[in-house]
């Protein structure tokens, strides 16, 4: 009997579960789908492992000499400077750029960041980190732009894309751990190139048109202390014989009481 009842139910539960697949999915249901399907990822500003806003001093650790005085003609040490980057600054005369109004050769991306100074970092929207400096009054844009964005033409600051390097936690067994906002880690990474040619340093090292600088930003805290740490590494082909690698630290400041705009100078 049981076999009996099986054998004529089964062909209406078939038939009943096809009549459901079938049926038309409520509204709300496609609509969720849709919107799953066309959410936007999330942006650069949402993915920050550390806030960089704000205010940033400049903490002279270490080149004292090369960064708060001007050094002398013929003084290259520390830059892997090649032959014809030696004949170029042997040859170069600051009066004459400063009668070109280069003044600024020596604020380009690559040496910027070693410039004693302050920082005033902000967002400009959620795609793009705006980073001013009070020597120079220079402004550098970090695009967080999709591959296959266009880059803009060759300029002192260049085009920098930026990328947050986020790592993330993993169980006993590999799986990815959900880690809080507040608890992300990471760094940040910025390529810059399509430089204008400039200055690594105020007595004559150049770098080219093909110049391509690689950095690395970080933020530690120590209490109520934050640092911000920059490597970075220049390559140029025409004028270094090696990369030109150097670190920036930079301390977190209050508000921007101190900050004090100056213009461009070769000579201090």
């Amino acid at each position: 009997m049981l076999a009996a009842s099986l054998a004529l139910a089964l062909p209406w539960v078939c038939a009943s579960s096809y009549a459901q697949a079938q049926r038309p999915r409520p509204a709300s249901a496609q609509a969720g789908t849709t919107r799953a399907a066309t959410t936007a990822p999330p942006t650069a500003r949402a993915q920050q492992p550390f806030d960089l806003t704000g205010y940033w001093v400049s903490l002279v650790t270490q080149n004292w000499r090369y960064r708060m005085v001007v050094p002398q003609r013929g003084d290259y040490a520390g830059i892997p400077i090649n032959s014809k980057g030696k004949e170029f600054a042997d040859d170069w005369q600051p009066a004459a750029d400063i009668a070109a109004g280069k003044q600024c050769e020596a604020y380009g991306a690559p040496d910027l960041m070693q410039v004693p100074e302050r920082l005033h970092i902000s967002w400009q929207g959620d795609q793009t980190l705006r980073v001013q400096t009070d020597a120079g009054m220079q402004t550098r844009l970090l695009h967080f732009a999709p591959p296959g964005v266009a880059p803009g033409s060759a300029s002192l600051q260049g085009d920098s894309r930026a990328h947050w390097q986020l790592f993330t936690l993993a169980n006993t067994f590999g799986a990815p751990v959900q880690v809080p906002h507040a608890q992300r880690y990471g760094s940040l990474v910025v390529i810059t190139d399509h430089l204008l040619p400039g200055l690594l340093r105020k007595n004559g090292v150049p770098y080219g048109a093909d110049t391509k600088m690689t950095e690395y930003w970080k933020v530690q805290a120590l209490g109520s202390d934050q640092w911000l740490m920059i490597s970075s590494e220049v390559d140029d082909p025409e004028y270094l014989a090696d990369p030109y690698v150097y670190d920036s630290i930079f301390q977190k400041q209050a508000d921007g009481s101190k900050w004090n705009p100056s213009a461009c100078s070769l000579s201090s």
